[in-house]
């Protein structure tokens, strides 16, 4: 996974059968369906892999409980299904998670038992495991930091927990294995046509350098996310029909005492009628989510203040030591792609969470909408579309058996240092690294496990290119904790400048730029 030899391939290649324009989950699952199936496919994306919406989610791999409450059956069954997919096929980045449901009404264990013996049913041969009705005894034995004040029982119920953007890299590197070409900072700035309108490429300029290709190419796929709308103005689409609609969901991240447990909770019904979520992470406990309608979508969206108090208020009724606000490590904020009727935009919370396929009248695919969880199944189902629409060779899918980079052949794969779990059979290489150089060892930050030889393997192999690439989405730093982000970026930023021989003041201006974003990540 080196960005230069990825550039030597695209210039060696004619013509592509496919072109995938995006570097979130849809994107990277669709370049690598069509990589693996045999296809000749180049991805780029503008920034780097997973910037957007695609690092910030509620780190799930699940079917979607309340999907089930509004009786959307068949986005469940479809999801379950690739929740076991995904824990087969990435066996070092899924984890089976214990989630409980705290009861402060009669009914409520009876309520939520029954629905989620219907959700264990759906989940058929992959499922992680039965649900079960719990005394208030067991509840706070499980999640000692529950409010027991009024607490009548506790539901157990069993699903996948992930870190999203370090499956988004393993995706990148799996799908240049099978052949793809797969680069990070290519900005298309534009559609090629030929004399009848029809697509025959994209014009895409390398953000390092400022160099303009040409990208000839058979089909183009449009899977942008939150920003589809702006390649599909590119290509002259009117204001009609189904329309991308930004709703922006935040979390905050706290240290791991406010749960003091390996469960997780799940509050069914907040006061806005959204689910709330308090799961263990990477050694935290993030909390979330929100819902709020942005107008346009941006990379940075920014945390709401009433965002913020409306996850602070919900933890003080459910949990008997709340957080406060300066007890948030960190704050992130995520834009979902809903697809919506032109102009429906008031309530987010109803907008399906599936997703669609486009077919514009010049042979542009896209695809919008849908969630990490099945980002698999929709890749296959948009390849198999560009199969159909351009007429290109018959070839099936096969990434239901496809093993994931960094996965292990079967569950019993050793990890040493169970901390670095998301590199799976990548640590030994890592731990290769610190062997050769044993400076290497030294953490980034003493508070934290995140060693110098992990950076290097995030700038050498994972196609890191800056401080945010690695803090934010290649060892999720600043997503953990934001201030000792910060204090840890010098000591990135010289690994930096020395793998990618940059001088002091591409340093200095990198370090700069690094500390400004990650000050949005804390409240003040």
């Amino acid at each position: 996974m080196n960005r230069d030899e990825q550039l030597e391939k695209l210039k060696s290649i004619n013509e592509f059968d496919i072109v995938v324009i995006g570097g979130g989950a849809s994107g990277l699952g669709t370049a690598l369906d069509a990589a693996s199936r045999g296809f000749q496919v180049a991805l780029f994306e503008s920034l780097d892999f997973a910037k957007g919406t695609s690092s910030r989610s509620t780190k799930l791999v699940h079917g979607g409980v309340r999907y089930l409450a509004q009786g959307n059956f068949g986005l469940v069954t479809e999801a379950l299904k690739e929740r076991g997919l995904l824990e087969k096929n990435a066996n070092h980045l899924v984890k089976n998670q214990r989630f409980i449901i705290p009861n402060y009404t009669w009914w409520g264990g009876y309520y939520y038992t029954i629905g989620l013996k219907i959700y264990d049913f759906l989940s058929k041969k992959l499922s992680f495991g039965k649900s079960r009705l719990l005394s208030k005894k067991s509840a706070l034995t499980s999640i000692p930091t529950l409010s027991s004040k009024g607490l009548r029982s506790g539901v157990s119920y069993q699903d996948g927990q992930f870190d999203d953007a370090r499956l988004a890299v393993n995706l990148a590197k799996t799908a240049i294995e099978q052949g793809g070409v797969v680069i990070n900072y290519m900005k298309v700035t534009n559609l090629i046509k030929d004399e009848g309108e029809k697509l025959i490429g994209v014009e895409v300029v390398d953000q390092e350098t400022m160099e303009v290709h040409e990208v000839k190419s058979k089909v183009v796929i449009n899977a942008t996310g939150v920003f589809a709308n702006k390649i599909l103005k590119i290509d002259g689409r009117k204001k009609k029909g189904l329309k991308v609609v930004p709703s922006q969901g935040i979390h905050l991240v706290f240290d791991k005492k406010f749960l003091q447990s390996k469960d997780a909770v799940m509050i069914p019904k907040t006061s806005d009628g959204r689910v709330l979520f308090a799961i263990p992470w990477h050694n935290k406990v993030v909390m979330g989510t929100t819902d709020t309608p942005m107008m346009k979508p941006k990379y940075e969206p920014t945390p709401l203040d009433e965002e913020i108090d409306f996850i602070l208020e919900t933890a003080n009724t459910y949990l008997s030591s709340a957080p406060k606000r300066q007890d948030v490590l960190s704050v992130y904020a995520g834009l979902r792609p809903l697809v919506a009727p032109e102009g429906d935009k008031k309530n987010t919370k109803e907008i399906s969470r599936g997703h669609r396929i486009l077919v514009s009248d010049s042979g542009l695919i896209s695809i919008v909408g849908g969630k990490w969880t099945t980002y698999r199944h929709m890749a296959e189902e948009i390849v198999d579309k560009a199969i159909t629409i351009h007429s290109l060779s018959q070839r099936a899918s096969v990434t239901e058996e496809l093993k994931i980079h960094g996965s292990f052949d079967d569950a019993s794969g050793v990890i040493e240092n169970q901390d670095r779990y998301y590199y799976g059979s990548d640590e030994a290489a890592i731990i290769d690294l610190e062997k050769d150089r044993p400076e290497w060892r030294t953490k980034i930050h003493n508070a934290y496990h995140f060693t110098k030889a992990e950076v290097v393997w995030n700038i050498r192999y994972e196609m890191a290119r800056t401080i945010e690439d690695i803090l934010a989405r290649r060892c999720r730093l600043l997503f953990l904790d934001a201030r000792a982000a910060i204090e840890a970026a010098p000591v990135v930023a010289t690994l930096l400048s020395e793998e990618l021989d940059k001088d002091e003041a591409w340093r200095q201006k990198e370090l700069e730029s690094f500390v400004d974003l990650a000050s949005s990540y804390f409240i003040n």
